[in-house]
């Protein structure tokens, strides 16, 4: 059956520089921004709020702006495709050059994910 999962995607910037993490457990994942899934009755906006805070650790965001939205067709990885609503957000306090941090409620229920931040 066709599926549209509904994804939240956030770009932060931290002292003008794009914060990215890598998977320290899945390597073959590669660099990637905090994403995840649109919970039902969710807004977007509020959605990449959280996945940013869940992926980060950070509590100083603030929303700057909606970028778009985009249409992704992936059914040979088993969804038939993605939706994005891509954000800018921007953290306003210090922070490390680098540091890890713990997703410890991913939304498919599985065990804490160890993101490396930089």
């Amino acid at each position: 059956p066709n599926q549209t999962v509904d994804k939240a995607v956030a770009y932060i910037t931290c002292d003008g520089k794009l914060l990215v993490f890598d998977h320290p457990g899945i390597p073959e994942t590669g660099t990637q921004v905090p994403a995840g899934t649109i919970a039902p009755g969710e807004p977007p906006a509020e959605a990449a709020m959280r996945e940013a805070f869940e992926e980060t650790g950070l509590t100083s965001l603030v929303m700057r702006r909606f970028l778009g939205e985009r249409e992704f067709d992936i059914a040979p990885f088993g969804e038939t495709k993605f939706i994005t609503d891509t954000f800018y957000l921007e953290y306003e306090d210090d922070s490390p050059d680098r540091w890890r941090h713990f997703e410890e409620q991913p939304y498919d229920g599985g065990e804490p994910v160890e993101f490396e931040l930089y």
